[in-house]
């Protein structure tokens, strides 16, 4: 337990002073920077408005087909259905949900209690839809091969993957 909490506390600066092996700065101490004091976060909290769909195949038989409609963070529409080749499908509508969150991403829950979760995110390059738990709204086996779909946050098309 000591070495946790040894662990846990704030970091000074650290000087060297072992003896060095020659030269004129025989007696001057190393420097070392501090640690930093606060880690970045994982979502940059940003105001998130799209008007998306989103519908392809890929080469492999994984197909989506994604409407979503975001003003202020707020979710209007949501209808996602995705399939993972011809094993099964997932499928998403705001009906089934109710928004809990709206920053630093956009957060809604299944109102059915199971836990699932959809996420909305915006970087420079997309929008990102994504699940957490979702298993009930997938034929069961292809949950882990269920990717979000993502979108281009200027034209509200699928974004470029590669």
């Amino acid at each position: 337990a000591f070495f946790l909490c040894a662990a846990c506390a704030p970091l000074q600066q650290l000087t060297d002073r072992s003896q060095p092996l020659a030269g004129p700065s025989a007696n001057a101490p190393k420097s070392y920077p501090p640690a930093p004091e606060t880690r970045a976060t994982p979502i940059v909290a940003r105001e998130i408005d799209i008007n998306g769909a989103c519908k392809r195949t890929e080469e492999d038989g994984f197909r989506e087909d994604a409407v979503v409609r975001v003003s202020h963070n707020a979710v209007q529409t949501l209808t996602w259905k995705l399939w993972v080749s011809r094993k099964g499908s997932c499928q998403f509508d705001l009906a089934e949900f109710k928004q809990v969150q709206q920053t630093p991403h956009i957060e809604l829950h299944a109102i059915d209690g199971s836990g699932c979760k959809l996420m909305v995110w915006q970087d420079p390059r997309r929008v990102t839809l994504a699940h957490a738990r979702c298993e009930k709204h997938c034929t069961p086996g292809i949950y882990e091969q269920a990717w979000p779909v993502l979108f281009d946050p200027k034209s509200g098309s699928c974004a470029q993957i590669r």
